[in-house]
């Protein structure tokens, strides 16, 4: 492969000079959780990131188009957000909600400004998939019903009330869903029943939740949830209209709708700063987490103030979540995606590199799909267009190859062959460049 130079950088971390990327792993094997994974054949071991760079233990710099699976939002390490961190850690690093502190609901307040409608109640949590828990919690207490629809190919979670919830896929155990959890089709316009050639798609794909109402759930149902574009399932955009029809039948029985923006939150879609927005709907309960902090770990549910009461009839209670530290990374965030205008740079980059990729596309025959908006795009590989045969040897070796470059991918979907696209938002017009150049590269040599 001939050799890309990167974009250059302003920072440069010192050398390192810890334990060798072996010793970790071996480390790793001994002490920790067997069911984790790795993206390549050779271990990566990150040791420094600033922005959208990350730093090996030997010193290379990439270039990170996956932003820790969509966890850095406004860059590694970003200074203003370091620094807010470092201020709160040095005054108070831990307060439960069992005191009054102001960080956290001045930063609830802000948080709930950047919402439309009645949402305007925050409960913080650690994770995303504590944020679902606690969303199915409040549907089935606020309806009084406790069966629940989400959707197959979708992703809420690691924990057993997450993994229920996920329709299918190599992230879920070979285990029954808890009970009262049922699964409609994924509206996937490239691999499901009705295209993105039909303009009717949306209500098509949205009539097998109406099914489940109907017989499934008759008089029960508590809520609907999903993601608001796909994401471990390979950023799969819903047809339009198809939340619209959703919420309607949902509503219509007496159920909530949840949205899970753990991935689309923020702005990075670029035409909008919530993902649901993109499909017209404003949901009842919205689940968050991943960039909202930034990596820190912190996560939140918004809700209405009368679904939120519901919580009220017992006491409720979480020893870290909204603690002061992980808010002041969290207001930090909403102040540089305000001031770096972060969400017209996914939506100006975004449309260039969907542009670039469909170029891609038209070159190399292994590009079944491009898909997504923002800085959340999507291609699929396939071995066969007609067939649409997931290449998924394929698709990891073009990791590998982009890898060798300088430039870090994510790969998802149902049978591994999507190649994500999702880096940090603070990306640049030459940084993108990079990318497809890399790209273009990997595929020639895969």
């Amino acid at each position: 492969m001939r050799t890309i130079p990167l974009p250059p950088a302003e920072f440069s971390p010192p050398p390192y000079t810890g334990p060798s990327a072996a010793a970790v792993l071996a480390q790793r094997r001994a002490h920790l959780n067997p069911g984790l994974f790795h993206y390549y054949k050779e271990p990566l071991m990150l040791v420094a990131g600033r922005l959208q760079w990350v730093w090996d233990d030997t010193g290379r710099r990439y270039l990170d188009g996956i932003g820790g699976i969509l966890t850095v939002s406004v860059g590694h390490c970003h200074p203003h957000v370091v620094a807010a961190v470092n201020r709160q850690s040095e005054l108070l690093q831990h307060s439960t909600t069992l005191y009054l502190n102001p960080r956290v609901g001045a930063y609830a307040e802000k948080l709930a400004a950047t919402f439309p409608g009645d949402l305007k109640v925050c409960y913080f949590v650690n994770s995303g998939s504590e944020a679902n828990d606690l969303a199915l919690l409040m549907a089935r207490l606020a309806t009084g019903n406790h069966d629940v629809i989400a959707l197959r190919n979708g992703y809420h979670g690691g924990n057993f009330s997450g993994m229920g919830l996920t329709g299918q896929g190599t992230w879920k155990f070979d285990l029954p869903p808890p009970a009262g959890i049922h699964h409609a089709a994924a509206p996937y316009p490239y691999r499901g029943h009705f295209g993105a050639d039909d303009p009717d798609a949306g209500r098509k794909y949205a009539d097998d939740v109406r099914s489940l109402i109907a017989y499934a759930t008759p008089g029960k149902i508590a809520g609907f949830i999903a993601e608001s574009i796909q994401g471990v399932g390979g950023f799969v955009e819903f047809p339009p209209g198809y939340l619209a029809s959703v919420y309607a039948s949902v509503r219509a029985a007496g159920g909530l709708c949840i949205a899970d923006e753990v991935q689309t939150g923020f702005g990075r879609t670029g035409s909008h700063f919530w993902g649901f927005e993109t499909q017209g709907v404003v949901p009842d309960i919205v689940t968050l987490a991943k960039g909202i902090g930034n990596g820190v770990p912190l996560a939140a549910v918004v809700t209405t103030p009368r679904i939120a009461a519901t919580l009220a009839q017992k006491v409720h209670f979480n020893t870290f979540g909204g603690n002061p530290v992980a808010c002041a990374a969290g207001e930090a965030v909403l102040e540089v995606i305000a001031a770096e205008n972060t969400q017209a740079n996914c939506r100006e980059l975004g449309a260039f590199l969907l542009e670039g990729f469909r170029r891609l596309q038209a070159k190399h025959a292994l590009i079944g799909e491009v898909r997504g908006r923002g800085l959340m795009l999507g291609l699929e590989l396939v071995t066969d267009r007609a067939t649409k045969e997931p290449a998924r040897a394929a698709c990891a070796q073009v990791l590998e190859n982009a890898r060798a470059l300088g430039l870090l991918l994510g790969k998802s979907g149902l049978h591994g062959n999507v190649i994500r696209f999702g880096p940090p938002m603070n990306l640049t017009r030459a940084d993108a460049e990079f990318a497809l150049a890399v790209l273009d590269e990997a595929l020639c040599a895969t």
